[in-house]
């Protein structure tokens, strides 16, 4: 099944490194959702001996669940 997220993966001008937000208070990591999921529509992140998936829907929407 095709999501309308492969789509923007091979857009030329996108810039694959994370690049941090700047602000008064602290710096946020920034990751693009292409380099994260590569080919991909799930992810499992561990946290504190956690595992949570990281799912894209079928409306390109991004779902975390435990």
């Amino acid at each position: 099944m095709d999501y309308p997220y492969w789509h923007d993966m091979n857009k030329p001008n996108h810039q694959s490194k994370a690049q941090p937000i700047h602000s008064k208070e602290q710096q946020v990591r920034q990751l693009h959702s292409q380099d994260l999921f590569k080919h991909h529509k799930e992810v499992v992140i561990e946290h504190a001996g956690q595992d949570y998936r990281l799912r894209i829907t079928r409306q390109n929407k991004l779902i975390l669940t435990k």
